[in-house]
């Protein structure tokens, strides 16, 4: 059969993403994947320049994503299926661009793990996040701020002469525009992507990108690349440590199922060796990911065989689904790594996606040399190198055709940030959204066009804090609105008193309650507790009066309630706890403030009833701990 595209319906119990959280985050990050001082002492120099280099310093202007529940019911997803005669893959554009499923016809095997719910859980860097299928990680470590959040996808020309699937957007902790091409060329056994990365500005910026992989995690699934040392990460922040593969620490460490705990492993590949990786079951056969050389680091992501990883597991689906691995192809050899890419300059690769069967006494003999070449001997018959480079030869030039066809629509910050740039970027337009879909951009671009800052509703829509934004908003006419998305832009730039000045002119505008959380959140990051309690109490009891929504009332309790605890006022603390909706206090994260507010007023029964009855705290973030 001819490669076809075509749009589709893929239904699965699912618990909503929810809506954005509407208060910037203006916290410093928290990153359980960055390595002390000390432990980079002794890493090779270039390896730490680039763990060193442009570090995330928040999630602005990016806000999270922590208003969802673990309540599933069967929901419908828009999907767009890329099918030939030998395979079938399902993207989901609206949920990140994620390949939820590669189906091998012929043998009619799943290549993937394919999830069988979607369960947002806190991973991704701005909150929800699901597990399953191929995702496209781009911004900085960790999973991109993209994995809920709907992408641009369209029909485009093919190489071959076909159709691919295009997908796009604006990722907007970096500011840079990215592409993915998926095609299947006829008769193949392998889906192509071809990747770009572009950076039309006039500075050098950082990029991160990283396509994650989750595969069957089988008891003996064996995962194989040419590679006879790792780097390993154990998520203690304290050693990045060069350990052997396949043994290490008394056991075979490529099989996934007998991992201890939940760990990183980042191969070190040798120069010149063809860049693949693969999953390979009992039988020899699964998955193999393979691709040009500009991709250069590949990993090995397990949870661990302990109670917390299998907790993990099952959180993240359902009991009795079976456990998954990741293995994950990048731009650097290790996660913690950010590249530079030079001003007008580009990043792009080809990628492939397939089936490999390989002789199963080779693939779990103990000689690892004989397994790798076994393994890499079968690719290659499969899908030469040779084929893989003139794919991405053949592709380049496709890449900057204009789509045909629209079959999805992402957001309307690559349209405003083209405006604002004059920006020239084939291949991938951003539309100007209309209507609701375009509320957000609406401001900012009677700003770029008139000079001064749009109209916006009660509550300030989402800060945008570039140095050409904040140029922007230093000029602009004077208004509430604009000294505190002016504020939020200085104290993303790290001037913090100049930050604090703007949103205390808000106020004195009448700005209210928005500008009064912004500078008790600045008391809680520059120490001063007292402060802080004193004014997200006016700031609570201010949005009550003024009918703010629920999401933001919401929000701003929860702040609220953690800024009077750590200043000692449990009774405040539980007045505000009082105010929250009743449907929101019933969820894990009120659950557990209401425990400590007992705890802080002496019943000390009281919140140990609570902790024994169990809970839930459906936003659970990776690494964190509770008092």
């Amino acid at each position: 059969m001819a490669t076809t595209i075509r749009r589709a319906v893929l239904t699965l119990p699912a618990a909503s993403p929810g809506p954005e959280n509407p208060l910037p985050q203006l916290g410093t990050r928290g990153d359980v994947h960055r390595l002390d001082r000390a432990a980079m002492a002794g890493l090779p120099p270039a390896m730490a320049r680039r763990m060193r280099h442009a570090p995330l310093r928040s999630l602005l202007p990016v806000r999270r994503r922590d208003d969802y529940t673990r309540t599933r019911i069967p929901t419908d997803l828009d999907a767009i299926v890329i099918e030939n005669d030998r395979l079938r893959a399902t993207v989901l554009p609206g949920l990140g661009g994620r390949v939820h499923s590669l189906v091998h016809k012929p043998t009619g095997r799943s290549l993937l793990y394919s999830n069988p719910v979607l369960q947002p859980a806190g991973f991704a860097l701005n909150g929800a996040w699901f597990s399953g299928g191929i995702e496209w990680n781009i911004g900085a470590t960790g999973h991109g701020t993209l994995s809920v959040a709907p992408l641009h996808a369209a029909r485009v020309p093919a190489p071959d002469g076909g159709d691919m699937l295009r997908l796009w957007e604006w990722e907007r902790l970096r500011d840079l525009p990215f592409q993915v091409d998926l095609w299947l060329p006829d008769g193949s056994d392998f889906l192509y992507a071809g990747v770009r990365v572009r950076n039309p500005h006039h500075r050098a910026a950082p990029v991160y990108w990283w396509s994650n992989t989750a595969v069957p995690e089988g008891p003996r699934t064996r995962v194989l690349t040419p590679a006879e040392r790792a780097w390993h990460f154990g998520y203690d922040r304290a050693s990045l440590r060069r350990v052997p593969v396949p043994h290490w620490d008394g056991a075979d460490r490529t099989y996934p199922a007998d991992g201890t705990r939940h760990a990183d492993y980042f191969y070190d590949l040798p120069d010149g060796e063809r860049r693949w990786i693969a999953a390979l079951d009992g039988d020899g056969q699964g998955l193999v990911q393979t691709s040009t050389d500009a991709l250069t680091g590949r990993k090995l992501f397990l949870w661990g065989a302990d109670e917390a990883g299998r907790r993990w597991q099952e959180w993240l689906t359902e009991p009795g689904t079976g456990g998954y691995a990741e293995i994950q192809a990048g731009l650097a050899p290790t996660q913690l790594e950010h590249v530079p890419l030079e001003a007008g300059g580009e990043f792009a690769w080809l990628e492939a996606y397939g089936p490999l069967a390989a002789d199963p006494a080779a693939v779990h003999g103990t000689d690892w040399a004989a397994a790798r070449a076994e393994t890499a001997a079968r690719l290659e018959a499969a899908l030469p190198r040779a084929a893989v480079d003139a794919a991405y030869e053949a592709w380049r030039p496709y890449a900057d055709h204009e789509p045909k066809e629209t079959l999805a629509t992402g957001s309307g910050w690559g349209a405003l940030e083209v405006e604002r740039g004059r920006l020239e970027l084939p291949g991938t337009p951003f539309p100007v959204l209309g209507d609701a879909a375009g509320a957000q951009q609406r401001p900012w671009r009677a700003l770029l066009r008139t000079g001064t800052l749009g109209e916006e509703g009660p509550e300030p829509g989402p800060s945008l804090v570039s140095p050409a934004w904040r140029e922007l908003l230093e000029t602009t006419g004077p208004g509430p609105h604009a000294s505190y998305h002016l504020g939020v832009a200085q104290w993303q730039a790290g001037d913090r008193s100049q930050a604090v000045r703007s949103w205390e002119h808000a106020l004195r505008q009448g700005m209210g309650w928005p500008a009064r959380r912004a500078l008790a959140a600045a008391d809680v990051e520059c120490g001063h507790p007292e402060r802080a309690a004193d004014r997200y109490a006016r700031a609570v009891a201010e949005a009550d009066e003024a009918g703010a929504s629920r999401a933001a009332r919401t929000a701003l309790a929860r702040e609220a309630i953690e800024a009077l605890l750590a200043a000692g006022r449990a009774e405040d603390a539980a007045a505000v706890l009082a105010g929250v909706h009743p449907a929101a206090r019933a969820r894990g994260r009120f659950r557990l403030l209401e425990a400590r507010i007992l705890e802080a007023r002496g019943d000390t029964a009281g919140a140990r009833a609570i902790r024994d009855a169990g809970v839930e705290v459906e936003d659970l973030g990776e690494g964190e701990t509770f008092p």
